[in-house]
């Protein structure tokens, strides 16, 4: 079963939200074929933990205006790998260190990519 297209719409918009505050290496992989619990992974990094606060911020003001609310969100005190779950999607927003060293990428590999158009066409 494919990742839902409210999950995809949630996705879009997320990605959106972090790469207008700065994010990069943004990816989105589809899951919902190998976990029951969520539909997509968002992955983004952030330079640095008052960067990451920020994105975080902004990817929350942008999904709760679409209606979805964080679930959980932890790893706020460092800011070094926030999660937020919202359910159908779980987002997370890592700096460069904790990204390559926990490389999220190489686990979910083998899992659909999820195309993030709005923030290739923002960048391009």
């Amino acid at each position: 079963m494919a990742a839902s297209e409210r999950a995809i719409h949630l996705t879009q918009v997320a990605a959106q939200a972090a790469a207008d505050k700065q994010a990069t290496d943004l990816v989105a992989f589809d899951v919902s074929e190998r976990l029951a619990l969520t539909d997509i992974f968002l992955i983004a990094t952030g330079s640095n933990e008052r960067l990451i606060g920020a994105v975080v911020d902004a990817i929350e003001e942008a999904l709760f205006a679409e209606g979805a609310t964080a679930l959980r969100r932890e790893g706020d005190r460092e800011a070094r790998w926030v999660l937020i779950d919202f359910g159908d999607i779980v987002v997370h927003v890592q700096h460069p260190e904790e990204r390559q060293l926990y490389s999220l990428e190489r686990l979910w590999r083998d899992t659909p990519a999820v195309p993030l158009a709005t923030v290739q066409e923002a960048t391009a």
